[in-house]
């Protein structure tokens, strides 16, 4: 469970995500570990932060990040549609950037979709694009992961081909598909495909061509819609070479820039006259943490305990 934390210390907004270990599987735990661990190494500034990790004295797993007041893509589309090209293009190229320091410390996503990408606003800057939930990263190594050899991690609307056909092969390019695909659905409004069954969305990943996008959304430019097909390619060496060059590619594509600052400010301005975007008109609990009060490590130096007041919606 995630929650809405105020630090008394910092005085600011913080998330924390709590897991009790008799209510998870082993596994679960591990991946949680992982997540953190993982999230704590990066510092880009489309990444999601983490300010503290560790386990209570009654042996919950927690870490606190920071909170992001804003609405993820997938709400995003939900409730206003299908977004123009130029702001898409803006919102992509942050999340390349996200990417590539993930990418060069040996990390792959494998969960790159609409609801893991929160726009918000960071030091006045509107649509600032933050990647969260590295709960499914997969490290890479020269000899793979045996242990994740045959099994599917990831949302099935999102999957790269190799997620199906070769899982251990997973790799930056499977992050850069899902990315095409969340571009897809920026653009459009819809999924690149679309079945009645997970298994059909990704035999469909795996076998059938994308409908080109400005058949869904004929203001789709045709270098944008060539650049997105180009991410969903089946095979990974025709995708862009990195997060890197795909984001250099964006803001390439003629329509590039004209999203600015501006548009921006006044497209949240807007949303803020209107119902609340993030937070909720329900009834709240609060319980309190104490984030400092986790299980001593033997290298730990003493520190300060910091209560948070959490809310959770109730």
């Amino acid at each position: 469970a995630v929650y809405r934390a105020h630090h008394e210390l910092l005085r600011r907004p913080t998330a924390i995500k709590l897991m009790r270990p008799d209510k998870v599987d082993a596994e679960t735990l591990d991946r949680f570990e992982r997540e953190v661990q993982h999230m704590s190494q990066l510092t880009h500034p489309n990444t999601v932060a983490v300010f503290d990790y560790g386990r209570s004295p009654d042996g919950v797993f927690y870490y606190a990040m920071e909170y992001l007041d804003g609405i993820d893509l997938e709400n995003l589309v939900a409730k206003y549609g299908a977004q123009p090209g130029d702001r898409a293009i803006a919102i992509l190229t942050q999340v390349c950037g996200a990417l590539q320091e993930a990418h060069n410390r040996g990390i792959v996503h494998r969960d790159i979709k609409p609801a893991n990408i929160i726009l918000c606003e960071r030091g006045d800057v509107p649509d600032v694009a933050k990647v969260v939930d590295f709960g499914l990263v997969k490290e890479i190594t020269p000899h793979g992961d045996p242990n994740q050899t045959g099994r599917i991690f990831g949302t099935p609307m999102y999957l790269a081909p190799e997620s199906m056909t070769a899982p251990d092969l997973v790799g930056p390019a499977s992050d850069l598909y899902a990315l095409g695909a969340v571009g897809y659905f920026l653009v459009t409004g819809k999924p690149v495909f679309e079945g009645k069954t997970a298994l059909d969305v990704c035999i469909q990943h795996a076998t059938a061509i994308p409908v080109p996008p400005s058949q869904h959304a004929p203001s789709v430019s045709p270098e944008l819609e060539a650049l997105l097909l180009r991410c969903l390619s089946k095979e990974p060496k025709d995708r862009p070479s990195s997060a890197r060059e795909l984001a250099a590619l964006l803001r390439a594509v003629p329509v590039a820039g004209t999203w600015g600052e501006a548009e921006a400010t006044q497209w949240w301005r807007d949303l803020k006259a209107g119902p609340s975007l993030a937070t909720s008109t329900t009834g709240t609990m609060t319980i309190t943490v104490d984030i400092a009060a986790r299980e001593p490590d033997e290298n730990d130096e003493p520190v300060p305990r910091a209560k948070s007041r959490v809310s959770r919606r109730a």
